[in-house]
């Protein structure tokens, strides 16, 4: 299984507007150069803009984080997604298409499921239930043969 950093991913990853509106001057400037410089900058740049959602939800309910990827003809045997909480506890994986729950933080164990029949078509939003304070905060959603990068911010509210 591929280790990784998602502190560094983020860092790397994910682009504030203001990140967003320098990088198009960059490459409108690159392009003005040469066309096939702002399209080989422009496709490597594109896929590092992650995407940023906050869910909100009740002590002892449940909630769907929401993860899907751009690309919804998928292979089941190409499939890792790799879901993690406040940057390093595992939540779930998915490893070739199958449920991979053997490295599952406890706290998950029994909690936490995917809605595996809708994997082929590029979702791979996460159910959590029995919410207590401590699911609250940041969910990273990595899809790795993709390179897709979604996160959640959980807000956990008192009924």
């Amino acid at each position: 299984m591929r280790s990784f950093n998602h502190n560094q991913i983020l860092s790397h990853l994910c682009w504030n507007q203001t990140s967003m509106f320098l990088l198009y001057f960059i490459l409108l400037y690159l392009f003005c150069l040469c066309s096939y410089c702002f399209i080989s900058v422009f496709a490597v740049l594109i896929n590092k803009v992650c995407l940023q959602v906050t869910v909100e939800a009740v002590i002892g309910g449940s909630v769907v984080l929401p993860c899907s990827s751009a690309e919804h003809h998928l292979k089941l045997q190409d499939i890792n997604v790799h879901w993690r909480h406040n940057g390093s506890i595992i939540v779930y994986d998915v490893v070739e298409g199958k449920d991979s729950i053997a490295e599952q933080d406890q706290r998950y164990k029994n909690r936490a499921q995917t809605f595996t029949k809708v994997y082929e078509g590029g979702n791979f939003s996460l159910k959590i239930t029995s919410l207590t304070h401590a699911d609250a905060g940041q969910y990273i959603c990595h899809i790795t043969n993709s390179d897709e990068l979604q996160i959640v911010q959980l807000v956990i509210k008192g009924m």
